[in-house]
């Protein structure tokens, strides 16, 4: 994992946060805001989008990820995720994190504790990651 300079990694969380007033959540009620830091240095944010069809409901962080990769960047160097509450990205969202990485560092922001941020690693919340070599 590389270390971000504090104003890389307020960034990321400024940008995931804004990402969250976007989300459309009308059934869960339950907004995420995710931004990512592209090696070239873009940040691409993501919010979640729910369906009534819940199975076609996208999630925050694979809305970035999918951002990025629509414009040519699939090199990353951090993620923020922005909930209430300070919530980790879901198991569908760090596999496909770890299609691109084999380890980020993750800013978990809680939206409601004055923007409580907790780093954990994509290693620490997916050990032994699916890989198909």
């Amino acid at each position: 994992m590389r270390d971000l300079t504090e104003e890389q990694n307020q960034k990321l969380i400024d940008a995931a946060v804004a990402a969250r007033q976007q989300a459309y959540a009308p059934y869960s009620k339950f907004s995420v805001g995710a931004a990512v830091l592209a090696e070239n240095g873009q940040i691409f944010i993501g919010c979640n989008v729910e369906n009534a069809s819940y199975g076609l409901t996208n999630c925050a962080e694979r809305t970035a990820i999918f951002a990025a990769v629509a414009a040519g960047q699939t090199r990353f160097l951090a993620m923020a995720v922005a909930t209430e509450g300070g919530y980790s990205p879901c198991g569908a969202c760090r596999q496909v994190l770890a299609e691109f990485c084999d380890d980020l560092p993750i800013l978990i922001v809680d939206t409601r504790s004055d923007r409580q941020v907790e780093q954990v690693s994509l290693a620490e919340l997916l050990p032994r990651r699916f890989r198909r070599d």
